[in-house]
């Protein structure tokens, strides 16, 4: 008889999936840290939502564990690696709290504009203030939707009902669905100065952290109104507290914030035009209800058939390939990874080519393994070989995968060309020795780099001195250089160069890179 234990609070539905199936079912949620280590060896499978740690302490004291089940998205609490190290499956419910976060959105949206929280207080403190809570209708309003994912997609669909005019950027969503949907697509850049409530939706990482910032908020249109119901993170706290007090921003609504729970002697929680819920977005009897069934049935469809769904590392290996070849698939991962954050425009198809037949077998895996990378720098969602296959459908990206003989000076070599409505970038790399990964190519440039760690990324006039300039801006901000790489054409033409640093490149520091002399192009990338 399997056993399962059910660590965090859950809808009862879940446990009656489970007694049905024939299990024997530990539902408690107030386990100690102690008590749950010394009891976990005896379970098969584990439901948590987001208050059980499962790090990789907890992972090492099981002994009998096939499954560790998410009843929710986000696994931020699960140690992945370690957990696949193992041989444990990681599921998660990725769609089931959709609804109710666009919800949570559409009432913060309402809330903030009407003054709902402010003057409620107001009459419980015995006030008739209607003059000082008047607020604005949503009608005829311009609202950016940063990240067009699932939530985002549904916040449209809400807002157009309300009279909202709806702008978004998503890098990956075409014209044509964002058309069906009824929102302009723009570039960041563009949106900024158009919005009169600004809403997030994209995934944090890189690229997302501090996306909104004291030099974003200066770009926006006086009087804008900020909502954060995404991650803690995205929009700069400290930032957005001065916009509030100088009367840049005219509201705010965060249910998420940079560490949780908040230090609740920060004056943002308690500024008069800040309204503030404690992570509710996913927090309905509907969401919660979905989502502990999903997980449920997952996990009695694994043990009763074999069937796997909602699977965060599940391997896209039909067969196990030969050791020789499990390095390309970290390598197509991780230039993927690389590529998303270079890619400015939204990708339309994907034609990746194997050099080298023993590469062959496994192109179809191969492939998948780059747009799994791709997708995770890009989807507030998470991304796996499971689902990868339906985002590029959904999003209208086709592979083609081209089968090669050996390359002139590489057995065996993955190119991959991005095409996009504006231009193509290609590149490529493959694997010295064992397992030494390389990109050797960018579109035209030969260069020799190790995809891994903090990469400055850019494109400059080929010309003396270059170098030592963005070394001097990094080395004033005591960002030590380990290592570089540069390619060029033709001397006194463009070069690009790629320069590994031990720190965090932030947005200041690219800036004052951006404004020398000489250089195009430049992003910085984090594997």
């Amino acid at each position: 008889m399997k056993k399962i234990l059910v660590s965090d609070s859950v809808n009862q539905k879940s446990i009656e999936i489970f007694k049905s199936a024939g299990y024997s079912v530990t539902y408690k949620t107030d386990y100690s840290r102690d008590e749950l280590l010394n009891i976990i060896s005896d379970y098969n499978a584990l439901v948590v939502r987001s208050a059980t740690k499962v790090d990789a302490e907890l992972i090492s004291r099981m002994k009998s564990m096939e499954i560790i089940g998410r009843a929710g998205a986000g696994v931020d609490n699960i140690d992945i690696n370690t957990a696949t190290q193992k041989g444990i499956l990681v599921m998660n419910t990725p769609g089931g709290n959709t609804i109710s976060t666009a919800e949570h959105t559409m009432a913060m949206m309402l809330a903030l504009c009407r003054n709902i929280p402010q003057a409620n207080k107001s009459v419980l403190d015995g006030k008739w203030d209607r003059k000082n809570y008047s607020g604005t209708e949503l009608k005829g309003k311009t609202l950016a939707i940063l990240g067009l994912g699932k939530i985002g997609k549904e916040v449209a669909k809400r807002s157009k009902a309300f009279g909202l005019n709806i702008i978004g950027f998503d890098p990956l969503l075409s014209e044509d669905i964002a058309s069906e949907l009824g929102v302009k697509l723009l570039k960041l850049d563009d949106i900024w100065k158009l919005a009169d409530i600004i809403t997030v939706h994209v995934p944090l990482n890189s690229e997302t952290k501090n996306l909104i910032n004291k030099e974003i908020l200066n770009k926006c249109k006086d009087g804008v109104k900020i909502i954060n119901c995404a991650r803690g993170g995205i929009v700069n706290e400290s930032d957005l507290l001065e916009a509030l007090n100088k009367g840049k921003v005219s509201g705010a609504a965060l249910d998420v914030y940079e560490t949780e729970p908040p230090d609740f002697g920060n004056p943002l929680l308690k500024h008069p035009k800040v309204i503030c819920t404690p992570h509710l977005g996913a927090s309905t009897e509907e969401a919660q209800e979905l989502v502990a069934i999903q997980i449920a049935e997952q996990i009695v469809d694994y043990f009763s058939t074999g069937k796997i769904s909602g699977a965060v590392n599940l391997s896209a290996f039909s067969e196990e390939p030969p050791e020789e070849i499990k390095m390309f698939f970290n390598l197509c991962e991780k230039l993927g990874i690389f590529s998303a954050q270079l890619l400015n425009e939204r990708l339309k198809k994907i034609t990746i080519e194997l050099s080298g037949e023993n590469l062959h077998k496994f192109s179809k895996e191969l492939s998948l393994a780059f747009a799994k990378g791709f997708l995770s720098k890009k989807m507030a969602e998470a991304v796996n070989y499971v689902n990868t296959p339906i985002i590029l459908r959904e999003l209208k990206i086709s592979i083609d995968e081209k089968l090669s003989s050996e390359d002139s000076t590489f057995r065996n070599l993955i190119s991959v060309e991005m095409h996009t409505d504006k231009y193509n970038k290609k590149i490529s790399g493959t694997v010295f020795g064992k397992n030494e990964l390389r990109i050797i190519r960018i579109d035209e440039y030969l260069l020799e780099v190790k995809p891994e760690g903090n990469l400055l990324v850019y494109k400059n006039i080929d010309k003396p001195g270059m170098l030592a300039s963005v070394g001097k801006i990094l080395a004033e901000k005591n960002i030590n250089i380990a290592g570089l790489s540069l390619g060029r054409i033709t001397q006194g033409k463009d070069a690009l160069t790629i320069i590994s640093t031990d720190d965090a490149i932030n947005a200041e520091e690219l800036n004052r890179i951006k404004e020398l002399g000489g250089i195009k192009e430049i992003a910085f990338v984090q594997i």
